[in-house]
């Protein structure tokens, strides 16, 4: 790799850090775990088993690297024990029912483990023996947290909250909930919310989500339906995100100063439609013959999603690093060397160690 001329998290700060991280058995998750332990950190991590057949959890062998629980969100008591057998220095929150078109068949559960079990969650870091030697928490959040009026508005930090899908919705009032936890009851703790976009990369094996579904599909020799392919988002390689996450909960932790919210995506001059997105994918796994367009008419998801994260830039040094095609052809290797066999553990955190500018042992 070529020198480095972007910003990644500091190993120093990092290193010996007793850090919580929930959500460790999804696709940010994991890839998070994995970045955490080559900085050094000390990772005691929650979340609900891994879903389906494949996940990176197992992959890549998550569970050797961290102190790793099976807990879900909504048991108070459960996410009480962990916090105050770990008690952490810094706190990660991305644990989440994280799926629109689940969280439309389940709103109830949706509502449940995103607001509640945040809830659960800050409540039991609000313990004064526990808060004590807190030095940051950042809860992510999504895009989808901005009133959008479908008229293709890049949102900044400071646009009003809103959610047409129970999803969406749920976030916005993370959003509120953690804002009003902050000003109530952790005055002397830095605490935030970062507004991600759409993160894509090796390891997603996620239902209802379009890099996964091409996976699959290439995998089957399947079509590859498109049920929105005007729909415009900002895709983000999960690398240049998890950076972004990893450098705000630095500045929180060392800077009283830094803005309690902030978008984490990339430039909205890299926003893809759907169906080009897809088509750039499936072309370089050398499929897109099986590209499929059925639209569904009147769906609840918003039609353009973009951020500007120009705040972010300015205020943590970072940016995107794999931008554009660069992305799509990152996850298009990842999953072509998994389905190949590849030692996908080792690979991924080659992928780290590289982006990071650290040797692999």
């Amino acid at each position: 790799m070529t020198a480095k001329v972007y910003k990644v998290p500091d190993p120093h700060f990092w290193r010996g850090k007793r850090v919580l991280l929930t959500g460790h058995t999804g696709f940010k998750g994991a890839w998070c775990a994995l970045w955490l332990h080559a900085l050094g950190a000390k990772v005691t991590a929650f979340a609900l088993p891994p879903e389906g057949a494949h996940s990176l959890y197992q992959i890549a062998g998550i569970e050797t690297i961290c102190d790793s629980h099976f807990i879900d969100l909504r048991d108070t008591e459960a996410v009480k024990a962990v916090v105050s057998d770990t008690k952490p220095q810094i706190v990660l929150h991305m644990a989440a029912q994280a799926l629109v078109r689940r969280s439309i068949k389940d709103p109830v559960t949706t509502w449940q483990t995103n607001v509640d079990g945040t809830l659960n969650l800050l409540q039991a870091l609000k313990k004064p023996d526990i808060q004590e030697g807190l030095d940051a928490i950042l809860a992510i959040t999504t895009d989808k947290v901005y009133a959008n009026d479908g008229q293709g508005q890049v949102f900044v930090e400071g646009d009003a909250l809103g959610g047409k899908d129970p999803y969406s919705a749920s976030k916005a009032a993370c959003e509120i909930l953690v804002a009003s936890h902050a000003k109530s009851y952790f005055a002397t703790t830095p605490m935030a919310t970062a507004r991600g976009g759409n993160v894509i990369g090796g390891g997603d094996f996620s239902q209802d989500r379009l890099a996964p579904d091409c996976v699959r599909a290439v995998c089957a020799t399947e079509p590859v339906v498109l049920r929105q392919p005007n729909a415009t988002r900002p895709w983000q390689h999960v690398l240049d995100c998890l950076c972004g996450y990893l450098l705000y909960l630095e500045n929180l932790a060392q800077d009283e100063q830094v803005p309690r919210a902030l978008n984490i995506g990339p430039d909205s001059a890299h926003d893809l439609p759907v169906v080009d997105f897809a088509k750039q994918l499936l072309s370089e796994m050398g499929r897109p013959d099986l590209l499929q367009i059925n639209e569904e008419k009147n769906s609840i998801e918003a039609a353009k999603l973009a951020l500007n994260p120009a705040r972010a830039q300015r205020v943590l040094g970072w940016r995107d690093h794999l931008v554009g095609k660069e992305a799509i052809v990152a996850s298009a290797k990842w999953y072509q060397s998994w389905a190949q066999g590849a030692d996908m553990g080792l690979l991924t955190r080659k992928e780290i160690y590289a982006y990071q500018g650290l040797e692999l042992n």
